[in-house]
């Protein structure tokens, strides 16, 4: 669905943490339905307009509260930005509601609302999305990691904000704060497959492979069909020759990224760590009576 809409993969999974778009998990895959895919085009819509990803889900939250709803499905809401407040139309609704209010709002042409002007601070949502254009140029990535830092201030909990500032930080050659961020982001959340897998990869690069392979393999158990995971956890089984372990992970590598930008190399390292068999002598012909 990233290709679709042009999504890169990081802001999809931030809008699957947030419930915005839900997709069904099955076999270590994740699967999108068409609603998937028109909440997926509604929240981007919000987005370009400067609409933070977190604000459309506390509206969302709200609505569901104030209505006394199951979960309401994004795709099923129309939401018209005003100022820095969102108004939604509910379903089965012919007015918007102001959900942070708590009221009905009158009538009015979306395309004509007034521009209201806060003097308020950047929420850490609004940093958050600032950080993730910045990193679409490469030239604004110390941009990127200063706003990244900022909404971690802001909200010290938010295991995304971790794992991207980690990210950027190690694109800017800070390994070691990097490495930081992305425990960080462990401690806040052990089951994160991507910061355990963030982790690990720093820590084999900086030579500590034991404790690189405990990170990788509980990144291998939270996402059992991500093929880097196995690529880089059979370079370190490799480097703690643990070879038939890391023959395993060679396979998986192949299993789900046959066509991988490192298959050759995955099948090339399969091939060197696959045990040799001894040739049987062949049976002689039988000797005449």
């Amino acid at each position: 669905m990233g290709r679709i809409l042009g999504l890169d993969a990081k802001r999809l999974r931030y809008w699957e943490r947030l419930q915005l778009v839900r997709p069904q998990a099955r076999w270590g895959e994740r699967f999108y339905s068409f609603g998937d895919l028109a909440a997926a085009r509604t929240v981007q819509r919000l987005t370009q307009n400067r609409i933070p990803a977190g604000r459309v889900r506390r509206a969302v939250r709200m609505v569901e509260q104030q209505f006394g709803a199951a979960p309401v499905p994004v795709e099923t809401l129309r939401f018209f930005p005003l100022g820095r407040e969102l108004l939604v139309i509910p379903p089965g609704a012919a007015r918007p509601f102001n959900p942070i209010r708590q009221q009905w709002a009158l009538p009015f042409d979306a395309g004509q609302a007034p521009v209201l002007h806060a003097m308020k601070g950047r929420t850490p949502e609004e940093l958050f999305e600032m950080a993730l254009e910045c990193e679409t140029t490469p030239e604004l990535l110390p941009q990127a990691a200063e706003n990244y830092r900022r909404a971690i201030e802001l909200s010290p909990q938010w295991t995304e904000a971790h794992i991207n500032l980690g990210v950027a930080l190690y694109q800017l050659g800070r390994i070691e704060e990097a490495r930081e961020e992305f425990h960080s982001a462990v401690r806040l959340d052990p089951s994160n497959g991507i910061a355990q897998y963030n982790l690990g990869c720093v820590l084999e690069e900086q030579g500590e492979i034991a404790e690189a392979i405990v990170c990788l393999e509980r990144a291998a158990r939270a996402m059992p069909s991500h093929a880097d995971v196995h690529f880089n956890l059979a370079l370190a089984y490799e480097r703690n020759e643990e070879r038939q372990l890391a023959r395993e992970q060679w396979m998986l590598y192949l299993r789900f990224a046959p066509t991988g930008p490192w298959a050759d190399q995955a099948r090339a390292r399969l091939k060197q760590c696959t045990p040799r068999r001894k040739r049987s002598a062949p049976i002689p012909f039988p000797r005449k009576a």
